[in-house]
Formats: structure tokens, sequence, C-alpha cells
């Protein structure tokens, strides 16, 4: 069934947009990223424009971490006071990044940054986030306890503690300050949650317990991405309602789905799985701008 995106100006198939909306919460519900990272570059390959698809994917994000927070919530897997403390730099950064984003659409360089912040992320995190989570699965099928991570870090000699229960940690609020500020910008400029950045930054510079990680990150998410899609729908008029509805519905649903398949999981598979996720987006986006780079440039209306 065939319908058209007006601020998009394209026909799509609803059917395939709630399907793709469903596989990225089902991946909000195992990993507890936002799932932006896959879906918005596959509304790229399907002939949404880029500004439209950073600026309405939010929308879904919202949508299905919402949903898989709830999971999260009456598991009581979610550090509510670290949230909060991370999403007050998620609104910094969403404000920061809106207004980076607005300037480029102003040259009409937005298309490229948003294809080359995601080419450039996707393959840095991904490719550390593979390797760390390889070794780990080694050293566990080997028989050997993988080391748990070291407590005290320069993280702990920053000043402005606070204690996070939930976590078990006693922290200088200023790294998840920082750590909210950086998906904030994403989240603005790539239209993704951040949770590919957040998830590993949480575990390895935070120090936070796997368990609390992903219903936490969900939890940063939601107010960040609803920030972002109120300041792209009033100031830039990208965002597509018929889109996000579609996006939104199937979202929902595969949260919930993936939410139950995450808890079957050991941490270091998931982990492992994220990162492939992430390299191969990286890598599609790549082949894409070096052997189809259609947007170089373009000929004016008098050119012949």
């Amino acid at each position: 069934m065939q319908i058209y995106l007006p601020i998009a100006e394209v026909s799509v198939n609803a059917l395939l947009l709630l399907g793709l909306g469903g596989l990225v919460g089902v991946l909000s519900g195992m990993f507890g990223v936002g799932g932006g990272f896959l879906l918005t570059p596959m509304l790229f390959f399907i002939g949404i424009p880029p500004a439209v698809a950073v600026a309405t994917e939010a929308n879904q994000i919202v949508a299905s971490s919402f949903s898989g927070v709830l999971a999260h919530l009456r598991r009581k897997t979610v550090d509510i006071k670290m949230g909060l403390v991370l999403q007050v730099g998620g609104l910094i950064g969403a404000f920061l990044g809106i207004q980076l984003f607005n300037y480029l659409k102003a040259l009409g360089q937005v298309d490229l940054l948003v294809k080359l912040s995601y080419v450039i992320f996707l393959g840095i995190v991904g490719g550390l986030m593979f390797i760390e989570s390889v070794r780990a699965l080694m050293k566990t099928r080997g028989g050997q306890t993988v080391p748990t991570r070291r407590r005290h870090n320069w993280v702990h000699n920053l000043p402005i503690k606070m204690k996070f229960r939930a976590s078990g940690l006693y922290i200088s609020a200023i790294p998840p300050l920082m750590v909210g500020v950086l998906v904030g910008i994403l989240a603005a400029i790539m239209g993704v949650g951040g949770g590919f950045i957040m998830v590993p930054a949480m575990i390895y510079i935070l120090g936070m317990p796997t368990k609390v990680v992903v219903g936490t990150s969900l939890f940063q998410i939601i107010l960040t991405t609803a920030f972002t899609t109120m300041m792209h729908a009033t100031t830039n008029y990208t965002v597509d309602v018929a889109l996000a509805v579609l996006l939104l519905i199937g979202g929902v649903i595969g949260a919930q789905i993936g939410t139950r398949i995450g808890v079957k999981m050991k941490a270091e598979q998931l982990r492992v799985l994220l990162a492939m996720m992430v390299l191969a987006v990286c890598i599609k986006l790549g082949l894409d701008l070096l052997i189809m780079p259609s947007e170089l440039y373009s000929i004016g209306a008098g050119g012949h």
C-alpha cells in the first residue's frame, strides 16, 4: 500500500515503514539504543531526504524508547537519578546541535554533514565495541572470568560528586553531563537517540553495571529526542507526521518484543551484535558516498 509523504515529497510502501519501525523497536528494547543509527540511514536508502529523515526519526525514537523504558522500570533496572543528569546535558547538546543543523541547512550542506557524521561515528564506535566485545566473549568461553571494571579512574577525581544508588556509584556529575551534551548534539544532527554512544560510555567511562545501563539509556533518550523533534518542527518544518506515525506504531510494538529477547541474552553477546549492526550500517553509508556521489554538485536552471 503506497502512501504519499507530503514533507518528504515521495511515495513509500506503508507496510515497509511499519516493518522498519518494528525492527528498530526490537533493537531499542534489546540494546537500550533509540535505533536511529539504523533507521535513519534506512530511510535514506528508500528515498527519504536526509533533513526529513533526521527530524522525523526522533518521533519514533521517543515512542520506542518510552515503550522500552516502561518494561525496564517494572524490572527496576533504571537509574533515574543518573538519567536526569544525562538529560540535562542532552537538552543543552540538542539546542547546540539544532543551531549547527540550521546553519548548515541554510548553506545547503546539511545532507552531506549528516551522512559523513554517520560514517565517522559509527565506524569508530562500532570498531571499538566489536573488538572489546569479542575479547570478552573469548575470555568467557575459555573459562576465564571477565575482569570487573575498575572502580576508580579519572572520573572519580573530578569535583561535584553525586551518589547514584541504583548504579552503586559515587562519581562526579561532570562526565554524565558531558556524555549527555554529546548525545544531544548527535540527536539533533543525526536523528539518533545516541544510545550507540551512550551505552559504551556508561559502561566504560562511568562504570555503570550492565543491568541498569539499557533502561537508563532509554530513560535519557526520551526527553532529549522529544525536545529535538520539537525544535526541528518549529524551526526547520521538516517533520513528516504521516511518516512519524507509521514508524511510531511499529516501534512501540517492536520495543516490547526486544525487551523480552534482551533479558535472555548475555551482555557480551548483546554488545557483539550491536557492534556488528553499527559497522554494517557504516560500511553501507560509506560505499554510497564513494560509489554514488549523486549530490556532489548541481547545475543551475540556466545551465546546459
